[in-house]
């Protein structure tokens, strides 16, 4: 990648790949990386240990206007915190995967982890973010824009070997977290107009980052 300002945006549901892929591409690239689904993650687990119902919009959104969230965008080495305690493990918890889709469609909580994530991208030259709406939502005028997919019972195969999990449940999850996230009133997942496409049901991690790679390349030589 050149010296030049670049950001690319990696939208796309859950299990296509998007942290993987997003991460190594930052590598290979030499860019930093932001996960903006760990910060929706990390709220939802101070929701949680703060005995808070992820259904409590009004509760959710002070607990995110009043916590403290620190990210290092180092794609080798990316870690987040609340409040000084690191949380990278515990974000991953099926605990919190059960209840980040609700704490994330409260737009309270989206207004102020989107106003942080566009300083976090403002603060670097060349950033890769993946996420939901980076695209759509935060960061629209994006170099380079992604929509990464697969079908969905690639996406199940993917997770539920991640977590050692039932393949059918996995499935199941994947399309209700799917149907949560796409139809939320705020910053709904979809995909940007002028987003680039790519299934990866048929391909491998190092063939999706050459692709994404190529692209980028282009992006900047323009």
């Amino acid at each position: 990648m050149s010296e030049q300002r670049c950001v690319v945006a990696v939208d796309g549901p859950s299990g296509s790949g998007k942290s993987t892929v997003s991460r190594r591409l930052a590598v290979a690239l030499d860019a930093r990386y932001l996960d903006t689904g760990a910060m929706y993650r990390a709220v939802t687990w101070a929701v949680l240990r703060d005995g808070i119902d992820p259904a409590d919009a009004e509760a959710v959104a002070k607990i995110a206007d009043n916590v403290v969230l620190t990210i290092n965008t180092d794609p080798r080495d990316p870690h987040i915190s609340v409040d000084d305690t690191p949380v990278d493990g515990p974000i991953r918890g099926p605990e919190v995967t059960a209840a980040v889709s609700p704490v994330a469609a409260v737009p309270a909580v989206r207004a102020r982890l989107v106003a942080q994530q566009r300083q976090i991208i403002a603060a670097e030259p060349r950033i890769i973010v993946e996420g939901r709406d980076i695209g759509t939502v935060v960061a629209p005028d994006a170099d380079l824009k992604v929509y990464l997919t697969a079908s969905e019972d690639e996406r199940g195969r993917r997770r539920s070997a991640e977590n050692a999990a039932d393949l059918a449940a996995t499935v199941a999850d994947l399309a209700r977290r799917d149907t949560f996230d796409s139809s939320r009133a705020a910053d709904p997942l979809r995909q940007a107009d002028d987003a680039v496409v790519l299934d990866s049901t048929e391909l491998g991690i190092d063939e999706v980052v050459a692709h994404l790679k190529a692209l980028v390349d282009g992006a900047t030589r323009q």
